[in-house]
């Protein structure tokens, strides 16, 4: 049996992104840490969030949109809390609800920005 990939590695994470994102499609953190060879726990999630912070730090360095919008809660499809009070620029631009049908079509929006460019541009 394969070892897991770490949470912490970030290329690993990011292909991981990147693939859904060239395939139009959001991932539940779940999800994101089985496809690593993890089951979902909460610190291991906690630990995620941090890898998902760091690619999208340098992906806004690149010019790139953000990949943590994919990452989302199996529950309502959206991205959880710390997705939503980080100081990330699209952030700035929202002052809505974090759940509920105006949540979701923002979220939406920005994952088919997402998509459009993964879709555009090889790695």
């Amino acid at each position: 049996m394969p070892q897991p990939t770490p949470v912490s590695d970030v290329a690993a994470v990011r292909r991981a992104l990147i693939a859904a994102a060239r395939a139009g499609e959001a991932v539940s953190y779940a999800g994101l840490l089985t496809d690593l060879g993890h089951r979902f726990t909460r610190p291991l999630m906690r630990a995620l969030c941090k890898t998902l912070d760091v690619i999208d730090e340098a992906g806004a360095a690149a010019g790139e949109p953000e990949l943590a919008v994919l990452v989302v809660r199996e529950s309502d499809g959206l991205p959880g809390q710390g997705w939503w009070v980080s100081n990330r620029p699209v952030m700035m631009a929202y002052d809505g609800p974090w759940t509920g049908p105006e949540a979701m079509a923002f979220v939406r929006g920005q994952q088919q920005e997402v998509f459009d460019y993964w879709r555009a541009h090889d790695d």
